[in-house]
Order: structure tokens, then C-alpha cells, then sequence
């Protein structure tokens, strides 16, 4: 799931001041924003309507908020809190759990098997049926923006996260069975941006020059395409994400513009109409790419987009993704103006996408009162921006300050998360038969 935060827009035009960050669920029929006043899940899955389906406003300067697909669970992280993570059946208005980590969170990914919280020098493992923590990474390389990525697919829950500060290297790493799978050199440069596809066979990068990307077979590790979005200039690239059957991968930045690749090898003759020699050769290098040592697949890239998306927005945060929506391909652009677009897809020509809905998802009344004062709820950053947040001094990570479980027993013995939640398809909301939650932690505050 891509995810956005906020953290050095209150300058940039257009931005909405009650806007902190939003995130796209596993397979993009949620979004799920995170205000100054709360929090909110959407619905995706028409083009004419976003339903808000649930409000949360329980903590304000919401700056993390991740749904498990269509269940009723969702994490949180507060900026008042940002070493805490709270566990939440939004569904049933209580909290399944809350959980505090040496430093400040930088983000949360969470599959039907694993929930992952990544700070700047460590990861932590959780078990998402009962939370009990599986294993902490410790000492990992210093990654100031949380840069992560879990495989969807609980099968195989990979997790990808920086293996080099200096360097686009990224570890892959198997949540199941904890143990590194391997190590990629994918950029000469850091890592910006990480997704990984449907089913967990390939992992799309980005370094921060954000002028290649690179798809790579999972778990070898073998380079399978390279796109280039641009040679002149040096763009942040703010998300990355595959279509669900994984032949596109859209790109958004700080740009204007959002790149659509096909991953496949376009040959010189495709367009012609009759079907030639060279156009067969295309194919069949095509078929065998997967297969071909690296040092001959390296020709396996494209410098042109597929399609492409004209934002009407220059410099603001956004995120992308794929989804089929009533049956046909769209492009969403989450947007930090407080907008949601949703754009069509020509799955045969591509070219320009057309704009075909926007909606709003930040309103006015999500800007707090000027007078109010916070409860006191805990250690305050020194500001509340996101990336002053993340600035605060960090402690040596220790098991000791993990508060709510016990090494052993997890979060209590026994399920704690609703069986069903974790159930592939069709969630039911409303089944009443459920385990009970986590008998409330201390500093708990249930949903109303």
C-alpha cells in the first residue's frame, strides 16, 4: 500500500492545513486519511462517490493510519504519541491493543499473517493474530523516512527495507519464516521508493535521483525491467504501484506528472498490423526475459511511459495507485490538496489519462481550533510537523520499553484478532461472533 505524509508541505501552495497523510489499503477499494483532528476511511470502489465509512476522532495529528484490507482493523499513530501504535476494531469501537517502541514510528505495513513497524534503526515482526512480536531487526541501516515494503500476499510475506544508507541496496527479507532471502544492488544511489506486486513475485524500486526504476524477481533478485522516467532532471519520487494483475506500474513524484508502465518488451513493428518476423522475435524475447542472465536482460528497458497523467498540481505530496473500479482500469491520485482523482486508463493505447472524478476528503472543520490546548497525553514533540517528529533523539533500541505483551505469550493468550478479519474474501463487518479484544493497556483509550 502506498502512503503519504506531510512533512515539509504546510509552505507548499494548495495544501490543506488539516491534511497530515493518507494511504491506499492492500489491494486500493480503501483510503484511509489522517487529519489534525482524526482520522478517516473511504471507500474506493465507485468512481461517482467516496463513502467515508468510518471517523475516527479519538486522536488528533493523526500522521499513520493502515487498514487490513476491507476488515474492520486499522493502525494508528499520533504525532502526540509517535512512539506509541494502537491497534484498533474500528468496527466494534474498541481497541485490540496499543504497543510503545524505543523511537519514533515511521511507518506501519500489515498483511493477513504480519503486522511491521519500522523505525529509523530498527524493525519489529508482530504475529497479527494475537501481536505477540516475533523479531526485531535490529541495528538495520539508518532510514530516516521508514522506507518499507510487505508482500500482500501472506503466503509469502516478504519484506523489503534499505540495506545500505549510502547505496540503492535493499534487503529482502522472509517475515514467515524470519530470515534474509537476499540482498539486491539495485541503485548506485539511496532508496526512495519500494512496492512490491500482488502476489509477491516482483519488487518495483526507485532511488532518490527517481530517473530509472527498476522491477526484479522475488525472491532471486534478478533485474527483469528498467524504466526511464526522465534524464534531465532529478525528481523525489513519492510512490510506486502495480496494477492487480501486475502489467502496469504507475509512478507519481513532486512532478506533474504520473508515469504508467507496461511491463512488457515493446518491439520496433508492434503497431503494424500484420504480424511480422521482427514482431515475433519481440515476443519471444519477451517470454524468455525472465530466464535470460542479467547482463543480457539489462536491455530489457523502455524510455517512454506507457501512459501518462497530467496533474493539476506542481510540487504537492501525492500518491498513486492502480485499481479496476466498476469494471475498467483507473489511475487514483491522492493528493495533499484534500482531493482524490480518478482518472481513466486505456489498458490498449494508453497515452494521456482523462480525468473522469475528483472528490474531496479533507474539510475544513479538520483544521483544530486555534485555542485549543491538547490534553496531556504524553511526551509532545518540540513541533507538530511530521519531520520535526521524526528529528527527536533516539534511544538505543530495548525490549523493555515494548509495553502490553510478553515475549512469550503475545498480546494475551489466545486469538485476539477476530478470525474473520484475517479471512481472504468475504469480510463480513457485521458477524458479532467474535473473540473479545485485549483487555484495555494502560494509556488505552477505546473508540466511542
Amino acid at each position: 500500500a502506498a502512503e503519504m505524509e506531510s512533512q515539509d508541505a504546510p509552505e507548499s501552495p494548495g495544501l490543506h492545513r488539516g491534511f497530515i497523510c493518507a494511504s491506499f489499503n492492500q489491494d486500493t477499494t480503501s483510503l484511509s486519511v489522517g487529519t489534525k483532528t482524526g482520522y478517516r476511511l473511504f471507500s474506493v470502489t465507485a468512481v461517482d462517490k467516496l463513502d467515508c465509512i468510518h471517523e475516527g476522532a479519538e486522536c488528533p495529528d493523526i500522521y499513520i493510519v493502515e487498514r487490513l484490507f476491507s476488515s474492520s482493523l486499522v493502525v494508528v499513530v499520533s504525532l502526540s504519541m509517535p512512539r506509541r501504535m494502537n491497534v484498533y476494531h474500528f468496527k466494534k469501537g474498541t481497541e485490540i491493543c496499543n504497543y510503545s517502541y524505543s523511537n519514533n514510528i515511521l511507518s506501519v505495513r500489515l498483511n493477513r499473517q504480519r503486522l511491521v513497524v519500522c523505525l529509523e534503526e530498527s524493525i519489529y515482526i508482530h504475529n497479527i493474530r494475537d501481536m505477540k512480536l516475533l523479531k526485531t531487526l535490529l541495528n538495520t541501516p539508518v532510514n530516516p523516512s521508514g522506507l518499507c515494503a510487505l508482500s500482500v500476499n501472506q503466503s509469502n510475506s516478504y519484506l523489503a527495507y534499505p540495506g545500505s544508507a549510502t547505496m540503492g541496496e535493499i534487503t529482502i527479507y522472509d517475515a514467515n519464516n524470519l530470515s534474509t532471502v537476499t540482498l539486491i544492488q539495485a541503485h548506485d544511489s539511496p532508496l526512495a521508493a519500494l512496492t512490491f506486486n500482488a502476489s509477491g513475485s516482483k519488487l518495483a524500486s526507485a532511488s532518490e535521483k527517481g530517473t530509472v526504476i527498476r522491477v526484479f524477481s522475488i525472491p532471486e533478485g534478478l533485474k527483469l525491467f528498467e524504466f526511464r522516467r526522465g534524464m534531465k532532471r532529478y525528481v523525489s519520487i513519492s510512490s510506486l504501484s502495480f496494477s492487480a494483475d501486475a502489467q502496469f506500474l504507475c509512478a507519481s513524484s513532486n512532478t506533474e506528472t504520473v508515469h504508467i508502465f507496461k511491463l512488457e518488451q515493446h518491439s520496433p513493428s508492434q503497431d503494424e498490423e500484420s504480424p511480422t518476423w521482427s514482431a515475433y522475435v519481440g515476443k519471444m524475447f519477451t517470454a524468455a526475459s525472465t530466464y535470460l542472465p542479467t547482463h543480457v536482460s539489462d536491455m530489457m528497458h523502455q524510455d517512454r511511459a506507457f501512459a501518462t497523467v497530467r496533474l493539476n498540481m506542481f510540487g504537492l505530496k501525492n500518491i498513486c495507485a492502480l485499481a479496476t473500479i466498476q469494471k475498467l482500469p483507473r489511475l487514483l491520485a491522492a493528493s495533499s490538496d484534500g482531493f482524490l482523482y480518478i482518472y481513466n486508463v486505456d489498458p490498449q493505447d494508453g497515452g494521456e489519462c482523462v480525468l473522469v472524478q475528483k472528490h474531496r476528503y479533507v474539510f475544513e472543520q479538520d483544521e483544530p481550533e486555534e485555542e485549543e490546548s491538547p490534553e496531556d497525553v504524553g511526551p509532545q514533540p518540540a513541533s507538530q510537523s511530521y519531520a520535526a517528529t521524526v528529528a527527536l533523539p533516539s534511544t538505543p533500541p530495548s525490549s523493555t520499553t515494548l509495553i502490553g505483551y510478553s515475549e512469550d505469550g503475545g498480546a494475551q493468550k489466545g486469538e485476539v484478532i477476530p478470525e474473520h478479519e484475517l479471512a481472504e474474501s468475504p469480510i463480513c463487518l457485521d458477524d458479532e461472533n467474535e473473540f473479545p479484544p485485549v483487555s484495555m493497556l494502560k494509556g488505552c483509550r477505546p473508540l466511542t
